[in-house]
């Protein structure tokens, strides 16, 4: 059997570990990694060192689910991750522990939550994408070259301005205006 290490994660420096810290050890944990930080954040220095530390046959231990994964998309495919490195994840709080088959069984069920999450916001997407094209509107950023800045800057360069520097008085990037231009015979380069 190998070892366990625990995990322990609040959002603020407010907040206290203690408790986790406590149930981790008392679970049986070698060592506890930690991060004071907002779930949303990419960067967890902690949970990026107890992830290498583990090794075949250790067990990665949280107090609840909400401390390892920003998302629950983010969780299965951490545990996931785990298992293909032969380490098991087990939550103290809720019926999660890999390392037995009903454990296995519950969280591929959430897997499954967490896939189906994926699927229907992805469909939603592209329903609402699809009926606002039906209505004439197109998605994305509006341009930042309209007809009007095309026409100034047009008018700035057969005065003898280069594309940058029509760019730079019009407050508008060289590349959008480059763009804008495309096809002009008219463009001067830098």
């Amino acid at each position: 059997m190998g070892a366990f290490a625990g995990y322990a994660r609040v959002s603020t420096e407010d907040q206290s570990l203690d408790l986790q810290r406590d149930a981790l050890r008392e679970a049986g944990c070698q060592r506890v990694f930690e991060d004071v930080s907002s779930g949303a954040r990419t960067a967890r220095p902690g949970l990026d060192e107890a992830l290498a530390w583990l090794r075949e046959g250790d067990t990665l231990v949280v107090w609840k689910l909400d401390r390892a994964g920003r998302s629950l998309p983010h969780l299965v495919r951490m545990v996931a991750d785990l298992g293909a490195r032969g380490v098991g994840f087990k939550s103290l709080t809720d019926p999660i522990d890999t390392t037995t088959a009903g454990g296995r069984l519950q969280f591929h069920v959430f897997a499954a939550f967490a896939q189906f999450e994926r699927d229907t916001i992805s469909e939603r997407t592209r329903a609402g994408l699809a009926a606002a094209r039906a209505r004439g509107r197109e998605g994305g950023r509006r341009p930042v070259v309209t007809a009007d800045v095309l026409a100034g800057a047009e008018k700035l360069m057969a005065a003898g301005l280069t594309v940058r520097e029509a760019a730079a008085r019009l407050r508008i990037g060289k590349s959008a205006l480059y763009d804008a231009l495309k096809g002009s015979s008219d463009v001067r380069q830098t």
